[in-house]
């Protein structure tokens, strides 16, 4: 190993989190043209187990929806979802009321804090075509000081996002970007680009937390700089999902790989193979408290997972305010969000 790359693993679904990221889900989802009603058509579901689909038939998943597919009610406690949806939309209901339409580069920051119920639904909105739905949720632990904070959520929409980008002036159509969701990215040639603000009470609002999350993509050929961090004590991971091979710090690796670096140096990553390089970093300072985690609870102890349970056996967080486990919005809106901050 280099002095900069600390351990190589490999890449393994959901991808393994390094302190204060618990892990990241990445869905990929090629869905058929939809059925007139957001869903999919009735022949595509023969066969499958609905309600709890994760057979891939088709390449795709319905999860726990039955016609149209997604994650209906279902509560959270003790953490963050970071939700970035690169293609296809999410249908967002909450029990406190509030409702979005995101996707299609947009980015849902959510901290659920003391409680919220929340459904995650895939409308397909083509008729006419294929309905491609990748995204990726990143669960983020919250500190023991934070877990029961009141429930929030924001939207960052795609046009607030920067992106870094470098052409190749030999190279036509050449992509090298990244996408800087959290955190800010100082490239060796341009300003830095800093996105949104996270919730007020995430991990990722301290600056000492010195959190981040870069979505990089390079085609054959192509290279960039990360740069150094500003502190010491941090994790730094990259997760390689998609293309062929790559050097990083000069040292040739194989993608669908995990790899933790040395976030105070900074590195070169160059893309070796013959495909689109693909990429998702996650950086941050450990919380460095105890983890008890179980199905949608993540807090510091077995009591307090057991009174989360308790919690909401008697309160459901606020209750179901919506006719349906999984509502959908109308087809003909586009992306929007109500309420997105209530507490």
């Amino acid at each position: 190993m280099s002095n900069v790359i600390i351990h190589v693993s490999p890449l393994t679904a959901p991808w393994s989190g390094s302190d204060p990221f618990l892990f990241c889900a990445h869905h990929l989802d090629h869905y058929p043209a939809s059925d007139g009603d957001m869903g999919v058509p009735a022949a595509a579901l023969n066969g499958r187990p609905l309600g709890n689909d994760f057979s891939r038939q088709a390449g795709f998943n319905m999860y726990y929806g039955e016609r149209v597919p997604g994650f209906p009610a279902h509560p959270h406690r003790g953490f963050e979802t970071v939700t970035f949806v690169r293609r296809g939309y999410v249908d967002h209901s909450d029990s406190l009321g509030a409702t979005a339409r995101y996707g299609a580069g947009d980015v849902q920051w959510l901290t659920a804090g003391k409680g919220i119920q929340h459904a995650e639904m895939f409308p397909l909105l083509d008729q006419d075509a294929d309905n491609t739905l990748e995204l990726f949720q990143i669960w983020l632990n919250l500190p023991a000081s934070d877990k029961f904070a009141d429930p929030e959520f924001k939207i960052f929409w795609r046009e607030d996002i920067p992106v870094w980008r470098q052409p190749d002036p030999h190279v036509a159509n050449a992509v090298n970007e990244v996408t800087v969701i959290a955190g800010t990215f100082a490239s060796e040639t341009g300003a830095a680009l800093t996105p949104p603000s996270p919730p007020a009470h995430s991990w990722g609002a301290r600056e000492d937390a010195e959190l981040a999350i870069w979505a990089i993509r390079l085609s054959p050929g192509q290279k960039l700089t990360l740069p150094a961090a500003q502190r010491d004590g941090l994790q730094r991971v990259l997760y390689v999902y998609g293309g062929e091979s790559l050097t990083v710090a000069g040292q040739a690796l194989e993608a669908r790989s995990q790899i933790q670096l040395e976030p105070q140096a900074a590195c070169e990553i160059s893309n070796t193979g013959t495909s689109l390089l693909e990429i998702m970093l996650m950086q941050a300072r450990p919380i460095n408290e105890p983890v008890a985690a179980r199905g949608p609870f993540v807090m510091n102890t077995e009591a307090e997972l057991h009174q989360a349970r308790l919690d909401y056996g008697r309160t459901q967080f606020g209750g179901w305010p919506w006719d349906q486990a999984g509502p959908l919005h109308r087809a003909d809106v586009g992306r929007f969000a109500t309420n997105p901050n209530r507490k």
